[in-house]
Formats: C-alpha cells, sequence, structure tokens
C-alpha cells in the first residue's frame, strides 16, 4: 500500500514488497511483411549503383597530354573563288622561263588608244535628288518626281473593265425597255403620264398633311388603350405615304398593270 495511506513511522513500511514489473503489449507486426520483403528482393536490380559497376582502368600509357584539350584551327589552306580557274589570271612567268620567240605586230597601242578613248561616249550620272538639308540622296526614278505614268500609251484612257460595265448596263436597259414596250403592246401595262404622276404625288402629299394635322392634336399622354392605338396607327399610315412619295419622286417613269 503506498505511503499516502499509512505514515512513514508505520510499521507496515518495514514489511518488504515485490517490485511490480510493468509488462509492454506485443510489437504490432503487418500481416503483409513478408509480403513486402519478397517483392523488395525481386525488384531489386543488381547493379544499381552510382555509375558503372565495371569500368576499364585507365592505361598508363594513355595519360592527360599537355594542350590536349584545347581547341585546334584547321590547316590553313590557299584562298581559291569556286570560278577560280575561269577568272583567274595566268601564273606570273618564272625567271628561268623562255619568252616566246618570233611574234611580231605592226599595231600602234598608244595611238589606238587615244583615238578609243576620244570616240568614247562619256558617262552620264544617275539621275538622284537631295531630300533634306544635309544632302541625303536617292534616285529621281524611285521618288516620285518622274513623270513616268503619263507617258504610257493608255495614260487618259477609260480601263477596259468600266467599258465591260457600261456595255452590260446598256445591254440591261435594252432589254428592260424592250420587255416593257412588249407588256405595253399586249395591254397589261401602261405608263403614267407626267401630269397624272403630278397629280398622284400632290394627293399623297395632301393626304399626308391631314393625318400629321391629326397626329398633332392627339393628347400629349395616351394612357388609354384607344389612344395608344389610334397614335400608332397614324404614324404607320404616315410612314406609308413616306415611303410612296419618295419611290414616285425618284422614279420619272411608272409603269401601272391594267388588271
Amino acid at each position: 500500500m503506498g505511503d499516502t495511506i499509512y505514515p512513514p513511522e508505520s510499521i507496515y513500511n518495514l514489511i518488504p514488497r515485490e517490485e511490480e514489473k510493468t509488462t509492454k503489449p506485443p510489437r504490432y507486426m503487418s500481416k503483409f511483411r513478408e509480403q513486402v520483403k519478397l517483392e523488395k528482393e525481386l525488384n531489386k536490380a543488381s547493379n544499381k549503383t552510382m555509375g558503372s559497376a565495371k569500368v576499364d582502368v585507365p592505361s598508363p600509357q594513355k595519360y592527360l597530354l599537355k594542350h590536349s584539350k584545347e581547341l585546334k584551327l584547321p590547316e590553313k589552306k590557299p584562298f581559291k573563288y569556286e570560278d577560280h580557274e575561269l577568272h583567274s589570271k595566268p601564273a606570273v612567268p618564272a625567271r628561268t622561263d623562255k619568252p616566246l620567240m618570233g611574234i611580231h605586230t605592226n599595231k600602234n597601242f598608244i595611238k589606238t588608244n587615244a583615238v578609243e578613248n576620244i570616240m568614247a561616249l562619256p558617262k552620264k550620272p544617275q539621275p538622284v535628288c537631295a531630300d533634306t538639308k544635309k544632302g541625303d540622296k536617292q534616285l529621281l526614278e524611285n521618288s516620285g518626281l518622274v513623270p513616268k505614268y503619263i507617258k504610257k500609251k493608255d495614260y487618259g484612257q477609260t480601263p477596259e473593265y468600266l467599258l465591260q460595265r457600261r456595255e452590260e448596263v446598256r445591254r440591261a436597259q435594252e432589254e428592260y425597255d424592250s420587255y416593257v414596250k412588249e407588256r405595253m403592246r399586249e395591254g397589261a401595262m401602261k405608263q403614267l403620264s407626267e401630269e397624272e404622276r403630278i397629280n398622284i404625288l400632290q394627293t399623297l402629299k395632301k393626304n399626308w398633311d391631314d393625318l400629321h394635322h391629326q397626329y398633332q392634336g392627339l393628347s400629349v399622354v395616351t394612357d388609354t388603350t384607344p389612344k395608344k392605338y389610334r397614335k400608332e396607327r397614324l404614324e404607320l399610315e404616315m410612314k406609308q405615304l413616306e415611303k410612296d412619295i419618295d419611290l414616285i419622286e425618284r422614279h420619272k417613269t411608272v409603269y401601272i398593270a391594267n388588271n
């Protein structure tokens, strides 16, 4: 029993007591332990080390020489063009070579050169223009100052595509006129005279004025359904009259069907 129950002077403290030893629970062992060991042995590589397993030992005779790792330029060769044989001049004759003997000419090289230079035409300078105050130059032909376009053969003429378009428009108009004449001859259509056209145009404008006068007399607040309906109806009729007036004003010739 502990000292907390009996004081130190108690006789019971003189009785030897057996030492109580605590027993630990058995250590946890996974049931997959043997399986993991087996998989590890199967997957283990035989030479899985740092570097190769077997390396050839360098030979003592092949030691590293001085300047052996420095870059070396290729061997210097005399420069020659690709067409060296075609355009190269003949080599300078050696001191021991003998000149060709027995070749004579009566040509006066001094006089010939003088005549050629006298008869030669002087070279014309290339036309340029200076475009800055510092004297920077550029070719005159590329500057836009040379009137080369007005010297063309077809300058000022109508392009070919415009002539074709005009011909197509004229042909279409002729076909339409012939169709209208044919329909008028059959009696299915008739052309309005200028007087009738003007009377119709004035009548449409007068109707538009009447509708516009009614529209101006409408109430400002359209709080009821009849007011809203009447306003929308007047707007639609006025728009339709405006379209008809514009159509008759743009077309001077108007055809109508007899039926």
